[in-house]
């Protein structure tokens, strides 16, 4: 994509080259794919390459780099959640580098108004990676029921996380704000002797923590690299030592 004068249509097909090498990556390569996203590796990304290939790589260490970068550290969360969610993550993420990096390219090759909006109307035509991965590519109609369905489910998985100090622990099933204040003072007790499950530690309590959903231990989101906004994208949250029994069975 070197020189000068590119066109929207040279634009267009850097980005269904790179489109189609991470939709391989996500769909048929998938077991490559999961086994190279090791978690106990550095950050990894996984970039589309301009011959439909993939690649899971580290960042570049130019900074600033010469192009945008897909988001990094994808294979940290990769044993903290369902295949299936891991991947429709890694998808979106893809989407954004995607149109991040057509949109540098229509801003470096100085495309006007006119320019700008064909080519986002072209990019516009085809399915998101996300979708693609998610099986949802055939009736747009459907995207106001499927929001409330994803809401539904971001508030369940909200359920098994918490801030000590302002939650309380809660039961599989969403339970609403305004609960029994007995209830409330039974499990602000049972928290105050919880122990993160991989430090062994109680304090912290101004920390972030999260529930495994199988041995329903505690643990600090530093000490199992999960943050806040990855844990809104987890359905079922399995601890490290679960994931790996799981695996060995």
């Amino acid at each position: 994509m070197e020189g000068r004068g590119r066109s929207v249509e040279d634009i267009f097909e850097d980005f269904k080259s790179r489109r189609a090498g991470i939709i391989k990556a996500l769909t048929v390569d998938v077991e490559d794919f999961y086994r190279q996203c090791d978690p106990e590796k550095e950050n990894l990304c996984l970039y589309g390459l301009l011959n439909e290939k993939w690649e899971v790589n580290l960042p570049v260490e130019e900074v600033p780099p010469e192009l945008p970068e897909p988001v990094l550290g994808i294979n940290f969360a990769r044993d903290g959640m369902q295949e299936k969610d891991w991947l429709s993550l890694v998808a979106v993420h893809s989407d954004t580098w995607l149109l991040s990096l057509a949109f540098y390219f229509g801003a470096r090759f100085a495309f006007d108004r006119t320019d700008r909006k064909r080519l986002f109307n072209m990019i516009n035509e085809l399915p998101t990676i996300f979708e693609i991965v998610n099986g949802s590519t055939k009736k747009p109609a459907k995207e106001k029921s499927s929001v409330s369905n994803n809401s539904g489910s971001k508030s369940k998985s909200s359920s098994k996380v918490r801030a000590p100090e302002t939650q309380s622990r809660l039961p599989k099933a969403l339970q609403p704000k305004d609960e029994e204040e007995g209830l409330e003072e039974n499990d602000d007790d049972e928290h105050g002797e919880a122990m993160c499950g991989a430090c062994g530690d109680n304090d912290g309590t101004d920390e972030f923590w999260i529930c495994c959903d199988i041995c329903e231990k505690w643990f600090h989101g530093k000490c199992v690299k999960i943050t806040p906004a990855r844990a809104e994208h987890i359905k079922q949250y399995k601890c490290p030592s679960c994931s790996s029994n799981k695996r060995a069975r």
